[in-house]
């Protein structure tokens, strides 16, 4: 039976949090930049994070399997 590598996930998870901390950070630069009429737009960046949430979380499941 194969041993499951435990140090790939970890860099998996360490690598989404950092992406998701940089997209934080973009997001909440661009709403300084923005004038305040101009809200409407968060709404389809948190559907689209939304989206590539559920990803990452079927591959690891694939990666168990094998």
């Amino acid at each position: 039976m194969a041993k499951t590598n435990f140090s790939y996930e970890k860099r998996q998870r360490e690598l989404e949090k950092k992406r998701k901390a940089e997209e934080k950070a973009r997001r909440k630069q661009e709403a300084k930049s923005r004038p305040a009429g101009e809200q409407g737009s968060d709404e389809a960046d948190e559907a689209e994070e939304a989206e590539q949430a559920d990803e990452p979380a079927e591959t690891a499941d694939a990666e168990r399997e094998q």
